[in-house]
C-alpha cells in the first residue's frame, strides 16, 4: 500500500478509507453486521494496509464507533491508524441531541471518544451543514475541540460549495482551525460535484474522500440483487432514479470490466480514485470479496479511452445527498 498526503496537511493515509456504517447492530438497520461479523473486515483492512477508518456517532446510534474502537485496539496500535467520526444527525428525540450547536458538538465529541476508547480522533467531521445554527457558533466550537486536543483535524461532508466556502472564509478570517477535508457524494452515476465543489477543494488544498463510489452497489451490478440493503435503501432509490442513463453507465462499466477481465466494482473504484483531487474513496465491505476488489481497483490504471467510455453516458441530474 502506498500512502498519500491528506490534502495540504502532513497526514498520510491509505488511498482507500474503510467506511464503517455497515458495522454495529442490525437493530438499527437490518443490513448492518453485528460485532462478531464486523471484526474480520476491520482486521482484513488493516492486513491490506488500510490505515484510514471512517464512522459516525449516528451509525447504529453509537454502536459502530464502539465496534470499530474495540477492533482497532485489539488489532493495531493507536498511532498507526487514522480514525474519523462525524457529528450532526439526531442521536435521540431530545431537542439538543442533534445539529451543530456548541452544546451538541462538545457533548458529542466526548461521547464519541468514550465509545471509540481513545483520547482523540484524527478527523472530526460535520456530517452536514446546519442551517439552524450560526456558523460562528459551530466553527468556534470545532476550534475548541481541536485546541483541547480531542481532534487533530476537522472536516466537512456533503453541502453546497457556497456553504463550504463561507465556512472556510470565516475560519481563515478569524484564525480558527480550518477544515482539511470534504466527504461528498461522488461516483460515475452522480457527478454534479465536478461543477463547483471539486474545483473549490483543489483550489483550497482540501482532501476529498467521496462516499458511495459504487453508487450504493449500482455500479457493481447489485441493483435488484434482492439483498436487504438493496430492498430497504430508500435513500439510494431516490438518488439513483434515472434508469435509462444509469443503465447506460452500468453497461459502460461492465464493458470496460469485461475487456479487462476484472469485476465491475474494480473499474468503478478505479475511476473514482483517479479523478483530480480525490484522496481516498470511502468503501464499505460486507462480503468477502469487497475489500480485495477495492484494493485492486485503486491499483487499476484506466486509459483515456476507457475513461471517455465510462463518462460518455452521464447527463446532468438534480443535486442529491445534501440532506
Amino acid at each position: 500500500m502506498e500512502y498519500v498526503r491528506f490534502g495540504s496537511t502532513g497526514l498520510k493515509v491509505s488511498p482507500l478509507c474503510l467506511g464503517c456504517m455497515t458495522y454495529g447492530t442490525p437493530s438499527w438497520r437490518e443490513w448492518v453486521l453485528d460485532e462478531a461479523a464486523s471484526r474480520p473486515f476491520i482486521r482484513e483492512a488493516l492486513d491490506l494496509g488500510i490505515n484510514f477508518f471512517d464512522t459516525a456517532d449516528m451509525y447504529s446510534l453509537g454502536e459502530s464507533e464502539a465496534v470499530l474502537g474495540r477492533a482497532l485496539r485489539d488489532f493495531s496500535a493507536r498511532d498507526d491508524v487514522v480514525i474519523a467520526t462525524k457529528v450532526f444527525y439526531p442521536m435521540s428525540a431530545r431537542p439538543n441531541d442533534r445539529g451543530l450547536s456548541r452544546k451538541h458538538i462538545l457533548a458529542s465529541i466526548d461521547a464519541s471518544l468514550q465509545r471509540l476508547g481513545t483520547d482523540y480522533v484524527d478527523l472530526y467531521i460535520i456530517h452536514r451543514f446546519d442551517p439552524h445554527t450560526p456558523i460562528e457558533e459551530t466553527l468556534e466550537a470545532l476550534d475548541t475541540v481541536v485546541r483541547a486536543g480531542k481532534a487533530r483535524y476537522i472536516g466537512a461532508s456533503s453541502m453546497y460549495a457556497w456553504q463550504f466556502m463561507k465556512l472556510l472564509a470565516f475560519q481563515q478570517a478569524n484564525g480558527l482551525a480550518r477544515f482539511v477535508s470534504m466527504q461528498n457524494h461522488y461516483n460515475l452515476a452522480y457527478r454534479e460535484e465536478e461543477r463547483e465543489m471539486l474545483p473549490l477543494c483543489r483550489d483550497q488544498g482540501i482532501a476529498v474522500t467521496p462516499w458511495s463510489p459504487l453508487a450504493r452497489g449500482l455500479l457493481a451490478g447489485a441493483r435488484g440483487s434482492g439483498t436487504a440493503r438493496d430492498a430497504t435503501d430508500t435513500l439510494a432509490h431516490g438518488w439513483y432514479n434515472q434508469q435509462d442513463m444509469e443503465a447506460a453507465i452500468v453497461s459502460a462499466v461492465q464493458r470496460v470490466a469485461d475487456a479487462r477481465g476484472v469485476p465491475a466494482a474494480q473499474v468503478a473504484i478505479a475511476w473514482a480514485a483517479s479523478r483530480p483531487g480525490i484522496v481516498a474513496p470511502l468503501i464499505g465491505a460486507s462480503k468477502p470479496h469487497h475489500l480485495a476488489d477495492a484494493v485492486a481497483g485503486i491499483g487499476l490504471n484506466l486509459t483515456e479511452l476507457e475513461v471517455a467510455q465510462l463518462e460518455a453516458p452521464y447527463r446532468p441530474r438534480p443535486v442529491a445527498g445534501h440532506d
